[in-house]
């Protein structure tokens, strides 16, 4: 089972994606499959947020820790 510093460590590899166009994601916490993060910056409030999270950061986390059920913006 993947610890949340792990999580935390991959989510750091996915800002400066973020950050390119301006936003960004926070960890917030992982429990039991789900990743809280919190998105700022341009990503927040952003119309693609939800694909974002879905499609950018779930995809990409998955890849390392497969457990992972769900991705939620808090």
């Amino acid at each position: 089972m993947a610890t949340k510093e792990e999580i935390g460590n991959s989510l750091e590899s996915l800002r400066p994606y973020l950050q390119r166009d301006g936003g960004d994601v926070e960890f917030v916490d992982y429990d039991d499959g789900i990743l809280k993060v919190r998105l700022t910056g341009a990503c927040k409030g952003c119309p693609y947020s939800q694909m974002t999270l879905s499609a950018g950061i779930k995809q990409r986390i998955q890849q390392d820790f497969p457990e992972l059920k769900e991705v939620v913006s808090v």
